[in-house]
């Protein structure tokens, strides 16, 4: 186009660079602080050389945030929580109890004339807790010391009581523990206890909404004025030192300047103000261009990118001021010098630097100081990037800008203060956090990734290499696990493609999924090559246990060697909260007459909780229970699928995944065509 209609191409371009150069200068005017500058300027701990400041007008003294804070506290903490006394939870639960101890008595070896004392024990102590009380303390409510009140509504009417005048759970059970232990009549007191622990919950409920709006009406009468100064009253006299005192009225009386300002004065005013110097320093970066780097000019991308870049950073000063950051010095106005440099040269760098510095400078306190320490600070920045091509010059250019910043800071402390003692070091940290702010443009993404748990597909791609060293030192100490997890992350990745989801996130979970086994590689059967079975000679339990905890050794594998949590979610949920199947129906074959806990028995969960993670379990269940398969064809396969996943849905183990039947379904037909691929089954033709 550019060549074939010059004129229009030139007439449009010229057109964008306007409309540009004019929504820089708008934004800017729109972000940057619309109060009215106060004129005078002071510091807390320096002599104010200026003359004797009366006060113009009668102003009340504000608190400071330290103040304000405490007050606040002080009203939080006269604020009692409010529970709510929930009557039906006491009847329900002894309900229940009496149901209970009907259904699980007959499996008992207790006598049944006993069930009555039994029944009657239990009624009557869950009555006694909760006629004294059952509460769930809240963290937040909590006071400093144990004995703190509280308040109870029942049927809207108030009580206070302390937390030592009600039970929680641990101490209602402790209390049931001893009332039982001394009935005689209770020969099994530990099934007793039980079934009372089970029925045992709060029933005075925390109101958090009510509570809430107690603390907030207290809040609210909370004032943020202490004191007041007269019109005509003395503020502060010439060389006096600007002291705590004197500084609170100082801002007190600079908060009152831009309220009346923003009342009494004619904003349109203040906004058109700013828009002429923005707009003047927008046209003199745009002249500097014009007249020294054409190409620059000419180029509307590039153009585009400078003031963007000087948009950016005076959109940052303008939100680190609404929010009131302690010190502006925290920002690090070095990045934009040293991205134009890199980018650029060293003139049109500092040309843009000392134009950012101008426009801060006026909506920041102590201009002056503050525009000599950051055009030094940048001109050293500058000056000590040639080419970036190492990494360790960032780390030396950021040693120079502080280096800068100290000697600047140190030469404006000493004509401020003439002596050495006074110096406030403290004052110097905002210079050291805004040089370390300035090294996050190198190692951006990596910082995001380690700092906030975030894994890009990229990342994904580097887990998924097999020569990684936990892949490696899978397949090397349990290769029957490494193929199996090579299977399984080709079904759910096929399984995930097809119904919508992240395939490469599925294909990292089903091969770390069982890096456990790595610990005792022997004790699963895929690992298993000499005939040799290590679980005959363990007992049910202790093989149960042994294979449940391949995946907590899983999880601390990974996290070991830094897997991100969203990998190690596909560790934690592969097998859900469901059995060892194997284990304990054997335990239930051999012991009929022992008591057994099913827990032992059962993986600790989560439960899938996403596409993703539910795929991932169908397809290691469906994998390993293949192996099984004596003679595979299409109607064995399909019997297996068929059989492993409606069992995962009987056992409520998608319920939070999100997964839909269709999808189920498209699942379960992806399996079946992958797994008769893998064994080669055909299907059986009739020749006619």
């Amino acid at each position: 186009m550019r060549k074939k209609y010059p004129l229009i191409y030139r007439r449009y371009a010229e057109n964008f660079k306007y409309i540009i150069m004019g929504l820089c200068v708008l934004i800017i005017t729109f972000v940057l602080p619309k109060q009215a500058r106060f004129r005078f300027e002071y510091d807390k701990g320096k002599i104010w050389m200026q003359k004797d400041l009366i006060s113009p007008y009668r102003f009340a003294i504000q608190k400071t945030s330290n103040e304000i804070e405490k007050d606040q506290q002080d009203a939080l903490q006269s604020v009692s929580p409010v529970y709510q006394n929930n009557p039906t939870i006491v009847a329900k639960a002894i309900a229940d109890f009496e149901s209970d101890i009907e259904v699980k008595w007959k499996n008992t070896l207790i006598n049944g004339w006993q069930k009555n004392i039994y029944k009657s024990a239990g009624d009557s102590l869950l009555s006694s807790i909760y006629r004294r009380g059952v509460v769930l303390p809240i963290k937040k409510t909590q006071q400093p010391y144990s004995n703190y009140a509280f308040i109870v509504l029942t049927d809207n009417v108030a009580q206070q009581l302390h937390i030592n005048d009600v039970y929680t759970v641990p101490t209602g059970l402790k209390y049931a523990e001893y009332v039982i232990s001394q009935n005689k009549a209770i020969e099994n007191k530990v099934w007793l206890l039980g079934l009372i622990e089970n029925h045992l919950q709060p029933n005075y409920t925390y109101d958090d909404h009510l509570t809430e709006k107690l603390q907030s009406d207290a809040m609210a009468t909370v004032s943020t004025t202490r004191g007041v100064v007269q019109k005509g009253e003395l503020i502060v006299a010439h060389g006096t030192i600007v002291n705590d005192e004197i500084y609170q009225k100082m801002e007190s009386l600079r908060s009152a300047f831009e309220d009346n300002a923003n009342i009494e004065g004619n904003r349109n005013v203040a906004l058109f103000g700013q828009f002429l110097l923005v707009g003047l320093a927008v046209a003199l970066l745009v002249v500097f261009l014009y007249l020294f780097r054409k190409d620059l000019y000419d180029d509307n991308r590039k153009l585009l990118l400078i003031l963007l870049i000087v948009t950016c950073m005076l959109v940052v000063l303008s939100w680190c001021i609404r929010i009131k950051i302690p010190s502006v010095y925290y920002i690090p106005y070095c990045i934009v010098p040293i991205i134009i440099r890199i980018l650029f040269d060293t003139r049109l760098a500092l040309n843009i630097h000392l134009l950012v510095v101008l426009i801060a400078g006026f909506f920041v306190p102590n201009s002056f100081e503050f525009a000599f320490l950051q055009i030094t600070a940048g001109m050293v920045a500058i000056y000590s990037i040639k080419n970036l091509i190492k990494r360790e010059q960032f780390l030396v250019s950021a040693l120079l800008i502080l280096g800068s910043y100290f000697v600047a800071y140190l030469g404006i402390s000493f004509i401020r203060d003439s002596s050495i003692l006074n110096i406030e070091w403290i004052n110097f940290v905002p210079f050291v956090f805004s040089v370390l702010f300035s090294l996050l443009a190198y190692p951006l993404i990596y910082a995001f990734e380690e700092l906030f748990g975030i894994t890009s597909d990229v990342s994904l791609m580097e887990l998924t290499n097999t020569n990684m060293k936990l892949l490696r030192a899978l397949a090397y100490k349990a290769p029957g696990t490494f193929q199996h997890s090579l299977q399984v992350a080709n079904l759910a990745e096929a399984a995930i493609f097809k119904i919508g989801g992240n395939a490469l996130l599925v294909r990292a979970g089903a091969l770390y999924h069982d890096i456990g086994k790595m610990d005792n590689p022997q004790y699963f059967i895929e690992n298993q090559n000499t005939g040799a079975n290590p679980h005959d000679s363990l007992p049910y339990e202790k093989s149960a246990q042994i294979i449940i905890q391949h995946v907590n050794k899983g999880v601390e594998m990974a996290r070991r060697h830094r897997v991100p949590e969203m990998v190690i979610d596909f560790i934690r949920t592969h097998h859900g909260n469901t059995r060892v199947d194997y284990f304990y129906q054997s335990f239930l074959k051999n012991f009929p007459e022992k008591l057994v806990d099913e827990n032992i028995f059962r993986y600790p969960g989560p439960i899938p909780f996403s596409k993703e993670t539910a795929v991932l379990m169908l397809a290691d269940s469906v994998e390993a229970a293949s192996r099984s398969l004596k003679n595979p064809n299409v109607q064995n396969i399909s019997d297996l699928v068929e059989r492993i996943i409606n069992y995962k849905l009987t056992q409520n183990q998608l319920t939070d995944s999100h997964i839909t039947l269709k999808d189920i379904e498209t699942v379960k037909s992806i399996f079946k065509i992958m797994l008769q691929g893998i064994y080669h089954v055909r299907v059986d033709y009739v020749v006619k």
